[in-house]
């Protein structure tokens, strides 16, 4: 795959869209901060002292649930009446500074004019606290957390029907931009066009193919670099 990908979908689908819609980890900030790193390791720390297990016990726990149910915290829901504000808190319990200011991308973010939203499976604190690192605070409308959606996570439909019923938004005048590859489906089957922006971390690549290969149709667009795509869609003819 292209480092940045515009050529799948004409760039006019996305320059006349009336809203976009951001993942925020590792989607806004590029994946080599590592802040799921930290996160990951508190999960585990978390079900460790809560079950009152082993640690490599919790790590399995963890995995598996996210497997099943999308996010460890749905298992945990689920399975032993986990508290999500206690659980979200705890995890998100990090160090942001591995964060830093993105001019380039605020700058590109500043050129679309167009309504912008965050939806995330984390939190509006951590959402906050990641676009205030980065410089971009100001360009977001609205976050949809995982609170607002009732501890529902992507990829289910829920969220995103959720989401565009709060905020107003017209799925086929909408951009979806994502990380994990398919959290895009729902988004394409309502009528967005998506963005994938492709990370080396296998478990943001379900649906999609080999390397080399096409990827997924309910994906239109790849980059590895968000302030890469969005600067050559503004520059693009």
């Amino acid at each position: 795959m292209t480092t940045s990908d515009i050529e799948r979908a004409h760039p006019s689908a996305l320059r006349s869209a009336e809203t976009w819609i951001f993942d925020l980890d590792n989607t806004l900030y590029p994946a080599r901060c590592n802040l799921f790193d930290q996160v990951d390791r508190r999960m585990s720390a978390f079900i460790s002292r809560t079950l009152d297990i082993p640690q490599v016990e919790a790590r399995a726990i963890q995995k598996k649930y996210f497997r099943e149910y999308g996010t460890t915290l749905s298992g945990l829901m689920d399975r032993h009446g986990v508290n999500p504000a206690e659980f979200l808190g705890f995890v998100h319990d990090i160090d942001y500074s591995p964060i830093t200011g993105d001019p380039r991308l605020a700058g590109a973010l500043d050129r679309i004019a167009a309504r912008k939203v965050i939806l995330t499976n984390g939190t509006v604190a951590h959402a906050e606290a990641v676009v205030e690192r980065l410089g971009i605070a100001r360009h977001f409308d609205a976050i949809f957390d995982i609170e607002a959606a009732g501890y529902v996570p992507k990829p289910r439909p829920e969220p995103y029907h959720a989401l565009l019923a709060r905020e107003g938004i017209a799925p086929e005048r909408a951009v979806m931009v994502e990380d994990i590859a398919q959290n895009l489906e729902i988004p394409a089957q309502l009528g967005m066009r998506t963005v994938w922006v492709r990370t080396d971390h296998a478990w943001s690549h379900p649906g999609v193919a080999d390397e080399g290969a096409a990827p997924a149709a309910y994906v239109h667009h790849v980059t590895e670099d968000l302030g890469d795509f969005l600067e050559l869609l503004l520059a693009a003819p």
